[in-house]
């Protein structure tokens, strides 16, 4: 891999001087394949190390889960733990944020498809949403738009009542200020953590059209605040995982600091964990089977086995290993070892994008292809910095919108370009071409500046589920999302929906004429334009998802059918066996799950201390 960068490096330069750039964009360009070097090299630092027969602890996926676990458990010398990745390395042109949209087209995605609907995902293509999911050291943290928010204290407040000891506001907030590195300098200081590995800020990068949103959110009563804080309610730039202009994944954040410094920590990559080995009898985890190197391998756990893959690939390894509804492992023809309802309370985030043109300069793909953008990038220069293009985000609680510190339903965020921005949006949302020919194709032909505000659905009440296709590990699980079988998740969305659209009522909308782009999809042409039920149909065609699945290994009392894991991760039923990552999560909280997953890795992580007698 080393000698393939050089060759890249050599091959830029030679492209820079042959299309006749400065001198100073090459050396820019050389530079930051330097630095990709740097990168190249840290993540080469185990290739060559051979897997040992048992380790102390197996934590499988190497996501936003798994790279924060592994890293605080090998904090004792005397544990060996065993990281392990389906995917390949993290490289730096993936932490470029500007980018995000294209790595959903990359063999870092898992590139997942939900079944298809007749109710919803009705502008994709087959009426199947595309889920995307990182396949890659740090997992979804590279794959994301680096949108950092904590949720509502209500949230958590709630997995407590549900019966969850541990896990209330006040238990949680040091694990969020633990992993937290923030540089956000109008933070409530009292709330925000400052020192931790994680580093959240803002961009350096604002446009016209996000500070146009900004006022005409203020306008429209919400404050300008800090709503990682006390109170969510309100508007702001966005807070991201990013520095310096750089995306900062938990592999970056948790991993690249203790390469070469920890024998005791192994990671392994390309490897796909296919079963976690349970003895029937004593109902006891002991280890894994893992493709890596070309062969099917077994690895024994002293201690535990700790599954972070994903709300998605976490319960299906489970189900494959025996661990789940027992009536649906029979007919797929695994014996059950324990009768659980994994994969059941799959929960997401979705947003009907709404577009509007203005008379300020958006994003555009000319930006992408700017010759001298590495120069400033590597400056931190312009909209390179801008995660995917989001820059400003605000929570409302539409039902009680006069309660300041009220418990938000609806997100609004802001993208600074149009669909047709660059080719990579609408296929990574896997849009229809009629529809895209229809709604957008208009904006790019007249090269039209354009935007986008996302009205997200911050507390759904449809539930999915996954199940398994079949006993084999390497076939993708059946996704079925149901998205709005709950009327009130419609509902809610065309309400965000019209709050998004009345945003331009305001002054600071209007002064740079912010208009709602008014083309009609052709099949909701049964309905009065502009109608209820002509949104209702326009949110069941934009079914985009926010890529925030959750919830299918919930936490629960023993006493809840419905839960698979107890208050501390454990498995019930299943000695010796965790999860640690989104599906845990009993109710999705209100906000962008990438924090909240931070915070359940870093508690779990001091739960796994505590219970093996380990204080540090």
């Amino acid at each position: 891999m080393t000698s393939k960068w050089n060759l890249c490096l050599l091959i830029a330069g030679c492209l820079a001087l042959v299309a006749g750039q400065e001198s100073n964009v090459l050396l820019e360009t050389i530079n930051f394949l330097r630095r990709g070097q740097t990168e190249v090299d840290l993540e080469n630092y185990d290739n060559t190390r051979q897997m040992e027969s048992e380790y102390d602890f197996i934590v499988v996926g190497a996501g936003t889960a798994g790279c924060a676990l592994a890293a605080r458990l090998s904090e004792n010398p005397n544990w060996k733990v065993l990281l392990l990745e389906a995917g390949g390395p993290e490289r730096l042109i993936m932490d470029v944020p500007i980018v995000a949209h294209f790595l959903q087209l990359g063999e870092m995605n898992w590139k997942y498809r939900t079944q298809p609907s007749d109710h919803a995902c009705l502008a994709m293509n087959n009426n199947r949403c595309n889920w995307p999911r990182g396949k890659v050291m740090g997992g979804s943290s590279v794959l994301n738009y680096m949108m950092y928010t904590r949720g509502n204290r209500r949230d958590y407040d709630r997995w407590a009542e549900l019966g969850n000891p541990g896990w209330s506001w006040k238990e949680v907030l040091p694990y969020f200020k633990k992993y937290e590195g923030s540089t956000v300098p109008d933070a409530e200081e009292d709330m925000v953590g400052r020192d931790g590995p994680v580093k959240i800020g803002y961009i350096n990068w604002r446009s016209k059209i996000a500070e146009a949103f900004i006022d005409a959110a203020q306008q429209d009563g919400l404050k300008y605040r800090d709503y990682n804080g006390r109170i969510q309610n309100g508007v702001a730039f966005l807070h991201t995982t990013t520095h310096n202009s750089t995306r900062w994944s938990s592999n970056r954040a948790y991993l690249y600091p203790i390469k070469g410094k920890r024998t005791n920590l192994h990671v392994k990559k390309n490897a796909l964990v296919t079963r976690v080995l349970i003895d029937p009898q004593t109902k006891t985890a002991y280890g894994i089977m893992v493709q890596a190197d070309g062969r099917m391998q077994k690895v024994l756990a002293r201690k535990e086995v700790i599954v972070s893959a994903g709300a998605i690939n976490t319960p299906q390894l489970l189900m494959l290993s025996g661990v789940g509804p027992a009536k649906h492992l029979r007919e797929v023809g695994i014996k059950p070892i324990v009768d659980l309802a994994v994969g059941y309370n799959l929960q997401d985030h979705t947003a009907p994008a709404v577009t509007f043109t203005t008379n300020s300069t958006s994003l555009k793909f000319e930006d992408f292809a700017d010759p001298t953008w590495l120069t400033r990038f590597n400056r931190r220069e312009g909209p390179y910095g801008s995660p995917g293009g989001c820059e400003a985000i605000a929570f409302w609680d539409l039902d009680h919108e006069r309660d300041a510190d009220g418990w938000p339903d609806i997100e609004l965020f802001l993208v600074g370009g149009s669909m047709s921005s660059n080719p990579a949006i609408s296929r990574a949302f896997g849009l229809k071409k009629s529809i895209y020919d229809s709604v957008f194709a208009e904006i790019e032909d007249k090269s039209l500046d354009a935007f986008m505000i996302f009205p997200m659905i911050l507390r759904p009440k449809s539930r999915g589920r996954i199940m398994l296709k079949s006993t084999d590990p390497f076939k993708y699980p059946l996704i079925y999302a149901n998205y709005f079988s709950h009327p009130y998740d419609v509902d809610i969305s065309v309400r965000g929906l019209l709050k998004a659209i009345s945003l331009m009522e305001q002054r600071g909308m209007k002064a740079i004429n912010g208009k709602l782009w008014e083309r009609k999809i052709p099949t909701c042409k049964q309905h009065p334009y502009k109608s209820w039920a002509y949104w209702a149909c326009y949110v069941r065609h934009f079914t985009f998802t926010i890529y925030h699945y959750s919830g299918t290994a919930k936490m629960g009392p023993k006493s809840d059918r419905a839960a698979v894991v107890d208050a501390r991760l454990r498995v019930h039923g299943i000695r010796n066996l965790r999860v640690a990552d989104a599906s845990i999560m009993p109710e999705i909280m209100s906000g962008h799950p990438n924090g909240p997953v931070f915070m359940i890795a870093e508690k779990a992580a001091d739960m796994i201390k505590q219970d093996h007698g380990f204080i540090n």
